[in-house]
């Protein structure tokens, strides 16, 4: 079986981060092994959220790992809100993700603008653990700040991506994904670069008329699920993309569904008949 650790923050209520990482990744057949980065109430949607941040655990349980002799086939890190915490993910794929599958999904920004709390200077560290990555998932915004480049909301082309793309491999990462890309109306999906091939891999699903918190999460979890169980990027790129579709499709068909998620969780079985 295979096992796999992820660092990031947990939201009791809210489906994003390690809420919809765990379930979603053990659905897939993987162990998940968690390393929580910080407690909240509620996700930061919500106003008066409560946090407590659980920074200074985190090495303590990377030494228990270490003595009880633990090893994973991936690491996948989600949102660390400070510097220290990406010195300690900088520390976990030391010890434990040598000539294993690293996916760095660099949450710290969206529509133009770095999330509360972050600066550029957290964005050039972000670029430097996404060095360390085989592969990295941003959006448009938060390529544009790892690549200290102009944020273009719309009307980018085809050659526009790929530059950027070429761009973020650079920074170290092997096979980069832009997520979030649109090249015509009513289409939205990922673009992917391979560097070791040179080759670039494209696909959209139709663009559904709202958009929820913790989808790029859902994705992210997904994605990795798929390619530590050695389906390729391109198919993981598929499966990822068509789930949060299928999820997003059944939020929107149940009449009184929330509006701080995805029904995730009854799309389950369409992503484990999906990888079979």
């Amino acid at each position: 079986m295979k096992r796999i650790a992820t660092i990031q923050d947990i939201s009791c209520v809210g489906k994003c981060s390690l809420t919809v990482a765990l379930p979603v990744i053990s659905a897939m057949g993987i162990e998940a092994s968690v390393i929580p980065t910080a407690v909240l109430s509620t996700h930061t949607m919500f106003q008066g959220f409560t946090f407590h941040d659980l920074t200074g655990e985190i090495r303590p349980i990377m030494n228990h790992w270490k003595q009880e002799g633990f090893a994973f086939d991936g690491i996948y890190t989600g949102y660390l809100g400070s510097l220290e915490q990406l010195d300690l993910a900088h520390q976990l794929f030391q010890e434990f993700g040598r000539g294993k599958t690293i996916l760095v999904d660099p949450c710290m920004a969206d529509n133009g603008k770095l999330y509360y709390g972050f600066d550029q200077k957290f964005a050039d560290r972000m670029a430097l653990l996404c060095r360390e990555a085989d592969y990295i998932c941003p959006n448009l915004t938060e390529a544009s700040f790892l690549l200290h480049q102009p944020y273009i909301e719309s009307g980018y082309d085809e050659a526009y991506v790929q530059a950027a793309l070429r761009s973020l491999a650079a920074l170290g990462a092997r096979r980069p994904v832009l997520t979030g890309i649109s090249l015509e109306p009513g289409k939205l999906g990922v673009y992917a670069y391979d560097s070791e091939q040179d080759s670039f891999f494209q696909y959209y699903d139709d663009e559904l008329p709202t958009h929820f918190h913790g989808t790029g999460d859902i994705w992210a979890s997904a994605f990795f699920g798929g390619l530590i169980l050695g389906r390729g990027m391109e198919e993981s790129l598929r499966i990822a993309t068509d789930y949060v579709c299928e999820c997003i499709r059944l939020t929107l068909a149940e009449p009184h569904h929330n509006v701080y998620g995805v029904n995730f969780e009854q799309a389950i079985p369409y992503l484990v008949k999906r990888i079979g």
